[in-house]
């Protein structure tokens, strides 16, 4: 099993950048794909980015790529998403997910575990 916790959140302007970590424990993470999810006011989950458990392959939603750089740190149990050049509709909770299995996945309902989110807020 495999508990996470994400950090990093905040409130930041339009064109800033922000990192956020995801801190797991368990000692399945390094066997894990991992996957980064949002949800804004009123709308559904959805799928941002995701790396599998070693790294060497990723995947990230439209809206996101080139922007967004989802990376991992098997030795510290940690996965990391660096956001840059944010925009506001970037704002929503954002939710670090892991999964089972080593292959990368993008659905919500491949990943296992999920941690409770943190904010960020990106104003114009």
């Amino acid at each position: 099993q495999v508990q996470v916790a994400e950090s990093g959140g905040g409130l930041v302007q339009a064109g800033d950048s922000l990192r956020l970590s995801c801190a797991a424990s368990g000692r399945t993470f390094s066997s894990s794909a991992m996957g980064w999810f949002r949800q804004a006011p009123g709308k559904e989950r959805e799928f941002v980015a995701a790396i599998s458990w070693s790294g060497a392959s990723t995947r990230y939603a439209d809206s996101v790529k080139g922007r967004f750089t989802i990376s991992r740190d098997n030795a510290k149990n940690t996965v990391y998403l660096q956001m840059n050049s944010l925009k506001p509709e970037d704002t929503a909770v954002y939710y670090c997910a892991a999964r089972r299995f080593m292959a990368v996945a993008t659905s919500l309902s491949s990943y296992d575990y999920w941690g409770q989110g943190t904010q960020v807020t990106v104003s114009s």
